[in-house]
């Protein structure tokens, strides 16, 4: 127990140093990146990124793929993302306005990793379960077999291959913007790439900022009926 412990504390020490914090942060948009670009992303001298990353790997928080020259870093697994943005979810509440300000930007629809999240992300879970695509329990998202397994095979996404992944299916992902859950998991990210291949949306260079299209918000009233 106290090997679990101390392991524990150190992981928190990983996560709680700022330099850290803010290169994991980063790489939430589902990119890999060199220690130099880690660097300016943390405001740090690219030696003291590679210290910072050096820990990060062995404690395998994240991986390393070398190419080139370049050594590039990514999250070690799915885990590490889910677990980066749920720590964001801890954020403690900021005094609210009367009228709450309309969400724009990353709040309004980012990647969150591989998948959609911000206000967009939100709606869009919600549509699929007010049109039973989806079914809520307390830890995950079901698809429905009568509606669900149809609904997104005509988007030509293969429910049951993606439950065979080695990775967590349809997950609840607090969206720290709205605080309200979203779809992750293999069945968001699936989801997300076949609307970016119908250019229902597009991302936004250098950024976890992404547009919704004309053609996306009628595609999505009309499948979800939700306005966006």
């Amino acid at each position: 127990m106290e090997d679990i412990e101390n392991q524990f504390a150190y992981l928190a020490s990983l996560l709680g140093e700022r330099s850290r914090a803010l290169m994991l942060w980063s790489l939430l948009d589902g990119r890999a990146y060199t220690a130099t670009e880690l660097a300016i992303c943390a405001n740090i001298s690219p030696q003291a990124a590679s210290n910072h990353l050096v820990k990060l790997v062995n404690a395998q928080l994240l991986s390393v793929e070398k190419q080139g020259r370049h050594r590039y870093y990514r999250y070690h697994n799915d885990d590490v993302a889910q677990a980066i943005e749920s720590l964001a979810g801890l954020i403690p509440n900021l005094p609210q306005p009367k009228l709450r300000p309309i969400a724009k930007g990353i709040t309004y629809a980012r990647t969150c990793y591989d998948h959609l999240a911000g206000k967009a992300g939100v709606q869009i879970t919600e549509g699929l379960i007010a049109r039973e695509v989806l079914k809520v329990t307390h830890q995950q998202y079901i698809v429905t077999d009568t509606i669900g397994k149809p609904w997104f095979q005509s988007l030509n996404i293969d429910v049951d291959s993606l439950q065979r992944q080695k990775r967590s299916f349809a997950r609840k992902c607090l969206d720290w913007s709205e605080r309200k859950h979203h779809l992750a998991g293999s069945l968001g990210a699936a989801l997300l790439q076949v609307m970016l291949n119908k250019q229902w949306v597009r991302k936004k260079e250098h950024s976890r900022e992404v547009v919704i299209t004309q053609m996306g918000k009628m595609a999505l009233e009309k499948e979800l009926g939700i306005i966006l």
